[in-house]
Formats: structure tokens, sequence, C-alpha cells
């Protein structure tokens, strides 16, 4: 299930992998966060403090979703409507952090990444 795959993952671990690697994976998502400086190299990105801290805030709302399935929709509303009335946000660049997060939880979990593992974490982010 989607509560115990989530135990092996670490807020503070994938959180700054996963937006690290859309900043450099999908240049193009950078201009959501022009207010966090040096964004012009990979190792600028991955050095960034401010890409590092924003990471942990978005695998720590994604946190906040495990550990409320049933009231998953309520939990995200006010971050949804934040993200597309006021930031205005492509909503594909939510595939792409998702596709992030699940490539830094292939990662971490090396073979214990099984195809039912990728399904739950997939379904679970789409």
């Amino acid at each position: 299930t989607i509560v115990s795959l989530w135990g092996h993952l670490s807020v503070e671990e994938t959180g700054p992998q996963a937006l690290a690697r859309l900043l450099i994976v999908y240049p193009w998502t950078q201009r959501y966060f022009a207010s966090f400086g040096n964004l012009s190299s990979p190792a600028a990105i991955l050095g960034n403090p401010k890409v590092a801290a924003h990471g942990k805030v978005v695998m720590g709302a994604l946190d906040k979703g495990v550990k409320n399935l049933s009231g998953i929709k309520g939990t995200y509303s006010a971050l949804s409507a934040m993200h597309s009335d006021k930031l205005h946000v492509d909503p594909d660049n939510f595939k792409h952090i998702a596709d992030c997060v699940i490539v830094c939880a292939a990662m971490k979990l090396g073979s214990g990444f099984t195809p039912d593992v990728q399904e739950a974490l997939t379904k679970f982010l789409a």
C-alpha cells in the first residue's frame, strides 16, 4: 500500500532530490522559482538551499495526503487553488514533479521498487 511504501521515503531526502530533478530535467519550470536565486546549472540547483527547503515543503504536503487518504481532496483543496489561481502553474508540471518523486523513490528502494510499488505510487501522485 501507499502508506507502507511511503514509510520508506524521507521528506528530508526525497523532497530536495525530487524538486532539484524537476528544475534540472524540466528547466522551463524554473520560471516559478525565480526568487530562489541561482538556478543556472545542475550544480547550482543541487546546492541551492531554497530548492532543498521547498522540496521538503512539497514532500511534506504529500506526506499529509498519505496520512489522510480518506480526506485527500480536502487536504489539497487550498493548495490546489493557490497553485492554479494565484501562481498559475501549468497542470502538466504536476505530472513532472510526480515523475521526479517516482524516480527518487526508485533510486531509494532499488530492487524493492517493483511494478506494484510503482503502480501504487503512480496512482497516489496522479
